[in-house]
């Protein structure tokens, strides 16, 4: 790709010979400059070389693809106040060149954004790559990585189908964003998609006062000494000006979102069909698988759904890939075992998450490296604190074991005889997981932890289980059915499966949700979801509820590992609202009653894949 920077940056063109480039001696420890793509847009990229580097010397290079500024601008710092310093420092000290890109329609890069993760986002990485194999100190080998986003474009790197990216590694990545993050269930998250875009689209304006949230003199102090982004060496402020105009024919991300309702909606007015479709891993199985390249996740029990996302991927992609999942945040930053202190750190530390990561891309990206024998699952089971190795999902040794619903708020093994019993509910649309959920940390890695759910409990239907006589260890997707009448056309229904402690402490352990409109299942191959009842989520296959017509709702839980005390109560609470996070449903407001049919003809349960911690670790 054509390079389009001052010479002082080290690139010179030659007119007759094409690129010259400047010897290894000569090239800088850190540059930032626009590389032009196929159709003129010019893409920013900072590139940091490995300290000290000896002259000859050529090596591997990870990519890192953000639209969250790829930098911060700092008036007159040096490259040691730079925001991705402490990564080059460790990434140089393996081995390892640092490329750093802001996504097109994003940061110092010009270009628009029809929506997030679009194809000519993603093809522009592959020729990115290009430029990269082109240069003195590049080995030919490239990986990628990155938490969140940035994940999202580390894996979809891989749909180009490009020979020099031998490995990527999403960490926390949204593998399929419908289902596992905007709509889980088909239930829209609202507050993510609303808080979400309102940052983004301050970011693409390059407005750094509206992204710290200061004002007036304040502003003005920030302006000072931050130029928003980060520009290309050399800018004087009129190209990230004129970045930032391109900008504005971006789609707004939480606008958009809104007009989405099914999978194959159109992102926002005019938008194209099947875009939240497109933009996935899910969506690209086949470039992706094509490529051959190795993959490397991480993932956290209670970050949003990417656990799920990673299991499906592993169940579904013939990649070799490398799984750890643990108590984490978003980011990995936190632990979230709800049997650990609020307080606790991660486990392992941060440090150490990042050494694993660079192990394995030494094995795809250095002379020498021997690739992963097989792909495998490496998951922490909460409680128990233990780490647990498996080369299937689900994992050997557990059996589904049915409580269903009985009488006075009782969870019991024997299926119900009774012929005709059911529980009202009201559903209260006040009720809530709070603000510290595994939702909120998808909003920068903030901290997961659930208060006491006994008081919101006693907004919610409730089953309880007798006192637990071992200690038992849950492992997999649980799942509900419910067999369920409602007075309205559309509901929503939250399940969450909770552990109550002899002291009534209640401690959350996972959840689910399901839209009823879109309960209709489907035989397709369920690529973005293998784990339980699969469903299309598409428009043709919703269906209105009949007022008082029984239907069975069967959907599970977001996947966990965790070994419950003996002594402990298991609880099944069921909730119509989740009113900090999502949208209540029926969209056009009221109230709602829902009848929860537990009789001999309709016996509404859960499921759950466990085993008596005594038993023994497989």
């Amino acid at each position: 790709m054509k390079a389009s920077a001052p010479l002082a940056l080290g690139l010179a063109l030659a007119a007759c010979q094409g690129s010259v480039y400047p010897t290894l001696e000569e090239t800088p420890r850190l540059q930032s400059l626009h590389v032009e793509m196929r159709d003129g847009v010019r893409i920013a990229i900072d590139v940091w070389m490995p300290e000290d580097l000896p002259r000859g010397v050529r090596v591997p290079t990870l990519m890192r693809m953000t639209r969250y500024w790829r930098a911060q601008g700092i008036v007159g710092a040096g490259i040691e106040s730079d925001s991705n310093h402490r990564m080059a420092a460790l990434l140089g000290s393996h081995g390892y060149a640092y490329v750093i890109v802001d996504a097109r329609g994003s940061g110092a890069s010009f270009g628009a954004r029809p929506y997030e993760l679009a194809k000519d986002e993603i093809r522009d990485y592959g020729e990115i790559v290009d430029w990269i194999a082109e240069q003195p100190w590049s080995n030919g080998r490239v990986g990628a990585f990155g938490v969140s986003y940035d994940g999202d474009t580390a894996e979809l790197l891989l749909a180009n189908r490009h020979p020099a990216v031998k490995a990527v590694a999403p960490l926390f990545p949204d593998f399929h964003v419908f289902d596992q993050l905007l709509y889980p269930g088909g239930v829209f998250l609202e507050f993510f998609t609303a808080g979400w875009g309102a940052m983004v689209a301050n970011m693409d304006a390059n407005d750094v006062c509206a992204v710290h949230s200061v004002a007036d003199q304040e502003c003005n102090a920030l302006k000072a000494q931050v130029s928003g982004v980060k520009p290309v060496d050399g800018d004087d402020g009129s190209l990230l000006t004129a970045a930032a105009e391109q900008h504005r024919a971006n789609s707004h991300v939480g606008r958009a979102a809104r007009s989405v309702q099914f999978r194959d909606d159109a992102w926002g007015e005019g938008g194209p069909t099947n875009a939240v479709e497109l933009s996935t891993a899910a969506g690209n199985r086949i470039d992706i698988e094509a490529s051959g390249a190795a993959v490397f996740t991480r993932v956290g029990w209670y970050d949003a759904g990417t656990t799920n996302g990673a299991l499906s991927r592993f169940k579904t992609f013939s990649n070799p890939q490398q799984v750890v999942i643990g108590a984490w945040t978003h980011g990995g930053g936190r632990d979230t075992d709800p049997f650990q202190p609020a307080d606790a750190p991660p486990e392992p530390a941060v440090e150490e998450q990042q050494e694993v990561m660079l192990a394995f891309f030494d094995r795809y990206l250095k002379d020498g490296g021997e690739p992963i024998a097989e792909s495998s699952i490496t998951y922490l089971t909460m409680g128990s604190r233990e780490w647990h190795y498996t080369t299937v999902w689900p994992p050997p040794g557990f059996a589904e074991r049915r409580l269903f619903l009985g009488p006075m708020g009782t969870l019991q093994h024997d299926p119900p005889r009774a012929p005709t019993t059911a529980d009202t509910y009201v559903v209260d649309y006040g009720a809530s997981t709070g603000a510290t959920n595994r939702w909120h940390t998808q909003m920068g890695g903030t901290d997961v932890v659930y208060p006491d759910r006994a008081e919101q409990d006693e907004r919610l239907l409730t089953y309880t289980s007798e006192p637990l006589a071992e200690d038992i260890e849950i492992t997999g997707h649980p799942v509900v059915t419910l067999w369920l009448a409602a007075d309205r056309p559309d509901a929503a229904v939250h399940a969450y499966l909770e552990a109550v402690a002899p002291d009534g402490e209640v401690l959350y352990l996972t959840e689910g949700q399901l839209r009823a409109l879109l309960r209709r299942t489907s035989d397709e191959e369920p690529l973005s979801h293998p784990f339980g009842p699969y469903r299309t989520f598409r428009r043709a296959d919703a269906e209105e509820l009949e007022p008082g017509v029984v239907v069975e709702l069967t959907f599970d839980l977001w996947a966990l590992s965790v070994e419950v005390p003996a002594g402990y109560r298991l609880r099944l609470a069921i909730a119509g609202a989740d009113a900090d996070n999502f949208a209540r449903y029926p969209r056009n407001g009221g109230e709602t009653t829902l009848e929860i049919e537990r009789n001999s003809e309709h016996s509404s349960f859960v499921t759950i894949p466990a085993r008596l911690a005594a038993a023994g670790a497989n």
